[in-house]
């Protein structure tokens, strides 16, 4: 693999490393599809309208809320709720299904599309009923990644969807395009995981493609499928990229042929001379099959690395994984390694849209034909990704032998892609075709002492190692040839039958159906001038995900109810950070009744008796995180809004992992600062930031002052580029209050 040192053009049909050559940016697919999406542009910032939009049962609850409490009447575009999340009800009473009998009643209102839950993971059913080539989706999804069949999506927080439901435009500055060049053909027993963990660890930790597109084309595609090109494009999002899309081809009007959608598809192709910011070679005939250990997918390296020297390999991935659990629970992946050598399994999962799909399941099903998993520990878990892939597979006689080896088969769900089934037993050690292993992403509760082991890896790896009896074997091992899967057929009567299309036939008087659960957002007060904050949480890693923000798993229940939710805040990553918000947050509603808490008018004292100025009764009072690189990850906004309705009005960082988050942190009103002052900003700091709302316009830094202790330190502060609109939400206070002011 090959990352270009320069930009790169393409010339005589394939790319060379160039300077920037700027009328080049014209001639990328993305730069076509993005101009034919833009209703205005303004300087390099572009403001777009999706063709449509995509959530499901974690997000759309907060989505439709909050574009309710903004003016919303209807869905003004095609608007899918599906419901792949929280479909199981066994723990929360009846909130989850109050939750899809909610999305049914809005989608009867409001005119949109209702997938009833086990029918279709979210980004199946997009790929299969809402693809099309030079379209755009927009889904409350981290993984909204359609690039495979043309389509640019983007996964971005509810606010993002909840705009394009008022009307609004989705602002962004022209990205950067990187390409990544396909050649060779994969050998056999290489699937599309392989690819795209060794990709990810090509470009995750030197941020090469990050908030880029990446455009992938090149020889070596004619040899893909469209299930294996699927499988590729949904990893994408892990490499902080910020959409994907690819050439089309016979291959790809096929896909759409056999979805009865053939009128979907145009071919899109690279033009010479089109001008890309970056370029990866990759020669797909050296692909490895790969495993990415605990807790990253960018921590990949190859099988066969790892069985010829586990203890190193192993030994080293527990210490890192031990120091970013950071003593709260300790992770043993030596024990894995058994007398013989070997490394033991004890679990294996292939699901959701990545792993779940026809091809891949087929491929295991083959591996696995005349084997067992065994009576031992192992054991191994199959959800496909939609019902008419379901279908497929059993009208071909694959799902039998999946059953015959000892598989469990069960219903489209994203649950163990974030924690919510299939959960091993403590420091169990689980291989999963699944899209993420952050921490807690296999369901465990670290704070109970609880902790198991997630690596990724391809479906036919998995299904080698389960045919082995749960030693780790790389499926090359076992597969000389290439394994021909018989064509899927596509049933389109399943959707048909059971999914409830009203799109531009809304029935407004139709009744809202709310559980006990479904909340509406609390108020928030807009920006003061001058603001003073107090740091409760102080994150000192490399990167925090959103995982760690916002755990998921079994708080996803809660995702209806803004406050219930918002008691997780932190929680597996620093459990005071919830009392000591709620402590600020009582600081500011006493300031609103006139009054000063003790604390408050100590620094206040401080800070006059330093000759700082700012008047205590009309400024601000909220909490605040300081992180290095906060917000890789998940698309879900309440890794912002949970620290908002707990009183939060910034957010510390040296930068912001993805663009998708810090848009999370401005529409729920958290001032997005930046600054390499750490050392100033320790946990129980009060810092003192004046002139906020003029430094929103001007776009100037902020001398802002550290008070701790008896010292108090001058921090320099910034916000980075704001468009308009953003430094608009910013002062009213969030997203709703822009809204409603308007």
């Amino acid at each position: 693999m090959r990352l270009y040192e320069t930009g790169a053009v393409i010339r005589n049909g394939r790319p060379e490393e160039s300077s920037v050559i700027a009328e080049g940016r014209a001639k990328t697919i993305a730069y076509g599809i993005l101009e034919d999406h833009t209703v205005l542009k303004e300087g390099n910032v572009r403001h777009i309208r999706f063709d449509s939009l995509t959530s499901h049962d974690i997000t759309y609850v907060g989505i439709i809320q909050t574009a309710r409490a903004s003016g919303m009447t209807e869905f003004p575009m095609p608007y899918v709720l599906t419901n792949c999340h929280n479909t199981l009800c066994a723990v929360g009473g009846t909130i989850n299904e109050d939750d899809h009998a909610f999305a049914l009643s809005a989608a009867k209102k409001y005119g949109g599309i209702y997938v009833p839950p086990c029918l279709a993971v979210i980004h199946s059913y997009n790929r299969e009923m809402m693809s099309g080539c030079g379209r755009m989706i927009l889904g409350s999804d981290s993984h909204t990644r359609y690039g495979a069949l043309g389509t640019l999506g983007v996964g971005e927080g509810g606010g993002e969807l909840a705009k394009q439901l008022v009307g609004r435009t989705y602002d962004i500055t022209e990205p950067r395009n990187v390409l990544i060049w396909l050649k060779g053909e994969v050998r056999p027993g290489v699937g599309p995981h392989d690819v795209a963990l060794a990709l990810i660890a090509a470009v995750y930790a030197n941020g090469y493609v990050k908030n880029s597109v990446m455009e992938f084309a090149g020889p070596g595609l004619s040899a893909l499928s469209q299930d294996f090109r699927n499988g590729i494009d949904v990893m994408t999002t892990e490499t902080t990229c910020w959409s994907s899309v690819w050439e089309t081809d016979e291959t790809t009007r096929q896909y759409f042929v056999r979805h009865g959608r053939e009128d979907a598809y145009k071919k899109l192709s690279v033009q010479e001379g089109a001008y890309y910011d970056g370029c990866v070679e990759i020669d797909l005939s050296e692909i490895e099959c790969m495993i990415a250990l605990p807790m990253h997918p960018s921590l990949a390296v190859t099988i066969k690395e790892l069985n010829a020297d586990p203890y190193a390999i192993l030994g080293k991935a527990q210490d890192n994984a031990n120091r970013q659990l950071k003593g709260n629970v300790t992770m043993d992946l030596l024990s894995v390694i058994k007398e013989d050598g070997k490394i033991h399994v004890d679990q294996g999962i292939i699901a959701g849209c990545s792993g779940g799909v026809y091809e891949n399941i087929a491929s295991a099903a083959e591996i696995l034909k005349g084997h067992t998993t065994g009576n031992d520990t192992f054991r191994l878990s199959v959800y496909p990704d939609s019902m008419p892939a379901n279908k497929a597979l059993a009208d071909r006689g694959i799902l039998s032998e999946l059953l015959l080896s000892g598989a469990v088969y069960r219903e489209a769900f994203c649950g163990p892609c974030f924690g919510a089934g299939d959960t091993p037993a403590n420091n169990e050690f689980s291989i999963r075709h699944t899209t993420r292993n952050f921490p807690n992403r296999e369901g465990s509760k670290p704070n109970e002492g609880q902790i198991a082991a997630v690596a990724l890896m391809d479906a036919r790896s998995i299904a080698a190692t389960a045919a082995a009896g749960g030693i780790l074997t790389p499926a090359t091992d076992v597969v000389k040839e290439k394994i021909e899967i018989p064509e899927e057929v596509f049933d389109a009567r399943i959707y048909a039958g059971r999914v409830y299309n009203g799109y531009g036939h809304p029935q407004k008087d139709y009744p809202l159906r709310f559980g006990p659960n479904i909340k509406d957002w609390p108020e928030q007060i807009a920006l003061s001038r001058d603001i003073l904050v107090k740091v409760v949480s102080f994150i000192d890693d490399a990167v925090t995900t959103t995982d760690e923000l916002i755990p998921s798993g079994e708080t996803s229940s809660f995702r209806s109810n803004p406050l219930r939710l918002a008691e997780f805040t932190l929680s597996r990553r620093d459990p005071d950070y919830v009392p000591g918000a709620k402590e600020v947050q009582k600081m500011e509603r006493a300031r609103q009744n006139g009054e000063m808490a003790e604390e408050a008018a100590a620094v206040w004292k401080k800070l006059q008796d330093a000759g700082i100025g700012g008047d205590p009764a009309n400024t601000d009072i909220g909490s605040a995180v300081y992180a290095n690189k906060p917000g890789d990850g998940s698309a879900r906004e309440q890794a912002a809004s949970c620290q908002r309705v707990l009183g939060g009005i910034a957010n510390f960082a040296r930068s912001y992992a993805t663009k998708r988050y810090r848009s999370n942190c401005i529409n729920w009103g958290i001032l997005p600062f930046l600054t390499e002052d750490k050392e100033a900003l320790t946990k129980g700091t009060w810092v003192f930031i004046p002139g906020v709302t003029e430094a929103l316009y001007n776009g100037t830094d902020i001398i802002a002052y550290a008070v701790k202790d008896s010292r108090i330190t001058p921090v320099t502060l910034g916000l980075g580029h704001l468009t308009d609109t953003e430094k608009q939400i910013l002062e009213d206070g969030c997203l709703i209050n822009y809204y409603r002011r308007r």
